[in-house]
């Protein structure tokens, strides 16, 4: 469908939707976090503009963005890739989770996350 150097939109094997397409970068990363950032903005652009194809071409009211990174995300393909689903309305599928997660974490999660993107923190393992 598009191919450029860094990144590549393509059909799934399984639409969910009509228009459905998979956006993914042209080498290898596992994930978004092994992605280097400079890859990363050429394949969210690539998104971007096939959500705005569906829009244009499919009529589409809106688009879901769907991506899973690391074990815990249910991550299927150990490969970044994004699923760009055209959705209109009342076109019978839902993709928002339908409950809320069961995990705690200690102290003030904003304000963990606040810290770590004030000083810059990687995950270690």
């Amino acid at each position: 469908m598009a191919r450029g150097p860094m990144a590549c939109a393509f059909v799934p094997l399984n639409p969910l939707a009509p228009g459905h397409t998979l956006v993914v970068p042209t080498l290898h990363y596992a994930d978004v976090f092994e992605t280097p950032p400079d890859v990363l903005a050429v394949v969210t652009a690539l998104v971007q503009r096939v959500a705005e194809a569906a829009r244009t071409a499919l009529n589409a009211s809106g688009v879901n963005i769907l991506s899973a990174s690391g074990p815990g995300s249910e991550q299927s393909v150990p490969h970044l890739h994004f699923h760009v689903v055209p959705r209109w309305v009342d076109d019978g599928i839902s993709t928002w989770p339908a409950g809320r997660s069961v995990h705690h974490v200690t102290g003030d999660p904003v304000a963990r996350l606040a810290d770590a993107l004030a000083s810059g923190r990687h995950h270690t393992s």
